[in-house]
């Protein structure tokens, strides 16, 4: 499931919004809500949790922007590490739709790092577990 940070406006989610539409035309998780760090973990290791499937099969990958609260092109988002913003599920990956909002968190949240799409591997995902 979906976690969720207290901001002074009311709950805020910091999961993503997910569209795996496979090319074939398959869907499958549409808008699932949870960790960004497990979604990363399901697109990095397509072989394990989609049997059959590869990068090319994937469509589309949506983020939920931190400050916007909207979805957003999980492949262009910026994605800061290292900060003090968790989850129920520990720390996370946390998306931003532009470079100067996620510059604006990494200062407010000692944000360790920014990162893009594909900087996102399997080394980057082990120290959030």
């Amino acid at each position: 499931g979906g976690w969720y940070s207290k901001k002074p406006e009311g709950i805020h989610n910091l999961g993503y919004f997910f569209l795996q539409r496979y090319r074939s035309g398959t869907v499958a998780n549409v808008n699932a809500l949870g960790p960004n760090k497990d979604l990363f973990k399901f697109i990095i290791d397509l072989k394990r949790y989609a049997p059959g499937k590869g990068q090319q099969d994937i469509d589309a990958v949506f983020v939920s922007d931190y400050y916007a609260v909207r979805p957003v092109d999980g492949r262009k988002a910026f994605y800061v590490i290292g900060s003090d913003v968790y989850g129920p599920m520990g720390r996370e990956l946390v998306p931003f739709e532009n470079e100067a909002d996620a510059r604006e968190f990494m200062k407010d949240h000692r944000g360790g790092k920014m990162l893009r799409f594909d900087d996102i591997s399997s080394d980057i995902l082990k120290p959030l577990d």
